[in-house]
């Protein structure tokens, strides 16, 4: 037997931010970092939850790959307002921290390193939360997964509750809008290993199959246009999609030696999550392919590519 875990609601679309405007509660807590204030997304999120006569409070200080210490920090300010909301907007980090956060406000008893999948957490008796993806990559908007970085060890550790899949998801393409053909093409790369990964996984099954490939596809046709044209919404629209497919697909398959190898690489070095597991992802798929290569025959035939059985 195998669970399907996701988000309650998806709202997608250049309207899906108005979903806000629909929320029962009273008080939001907005954990973000401090590109999304510069960019203007934070106050386009403000305002939409204001005009609908929410108490907004905004915790800015998420960085990369976020600290234990951020995430004890904010918790503290978190519980301090007391929020029936907690609306991440962000990449992966932010997404991440604001699930850490939240088992801490709601938890105080418990330390962020003892999250884990076999022990229930209690969570949605203070709050419940909502995710709105800045960037196309991480897939966290979809998981029951967060990445904490421990800076005394340079060690990041994924902890994972089925708790902690966001109650909402708000996916909006022009929110990527902004990105940088760099950042652009390294998110790309995290999507497209989410999927292959996840379509060779030994958990694989009907569900993540489908949308992992569909995800493979989707980065096979539209990461070239976009880091060509990054004001193409449509191109924009289908790597946002891909995304949150993949982050659907292998938070309920698992991952393999690229995400395991890339988590490392990138603590150690100070290496982007993204491009640590692009430079990883084909050693992989050289290790596991004596094994699957039937299946990656199936990615390859999918994406147009022909190869003998010899290659």
């Amino acid at each position: 037997m195998w669970e399907f875990t996701s988000p309650r609601t998806i709202a997608f679309g250049e309207e899906a931010l108005e979903y806000l405007g629909d929320i029962e509660g009273e008080r939001v807590f907005i954990v973000c970092g401090k590109s999304v204030e510069k960019l203007g997304i934070l106050k386009r999120v403000g305002d939409v939850l204001k005009q609908a006569g929410l108490d907004v409070e905004v915790f800015n200080e998420v960085e990369p790959e976020p600290s234990i210490a951020t995430v004890v920090n904010g918790s503290r300010k978190m519980a301090s307002f007391g929020p029936d909301w907690i609306v991440a907007v962000g990449g992966g980090s932010s997404m991440d921290a604001a699930k850490a956060m939240w088992v801490l406000y709601e938890r105080p008893d418990l330390a962020v390193e003892m999250i884990n999948p076999f022990e229930k957490l209690g969570l949605r008796k203070k709050a419940k939360l909502i995710c709105i993806p800045t960037t196309s990559g991480s897939g966290s908007e979809a998981t029951w997964a967060t990445v904490v970085t421990d800076a005394q060890l340079a060690l990041k550790m994924e902890l994972a509750s089925r708790e902690l899949v966001p109650d909402i998801v708000i996916l909006d393409p022009r929110m990527p809008a902004s990105m940088s053909p760099h950042l652009t093409a390294q998110s790309g790369l995290d999507v497209l290993a989410h999927a292959i990964e996840t379509y060779v996984s030994d958990y694989r099954n009907d569900f993540s199959e489908a949308l992992a490939l569909r995800a493979i596809q989707l980065v096979f046709r539209y990461l070239p246009e976009v880091y060509k044209n990054g004001e193409s919404i449509e191109a924009r629209s289908k790597m946002h999609s891909a995304a949150t497919m993949a982050g659907l697909a292998f938070g309920n398959a698992q991952l393999s030696i690229s995400h395991s190898m890339g988590h490392s690489f990138g603590a150690v070095f100070k290496v982007p999550h993204g491009r640590s597991v692009g430079l990883f992802l084909p050693l992989s798929i050289e290790f596991s392919s004596p094994v699957v290569k039937h299946i990656y025959a199936d990615i390859a035939a999918s994406i147009g590519i022909q190869f003998s059985n010899e290659e």
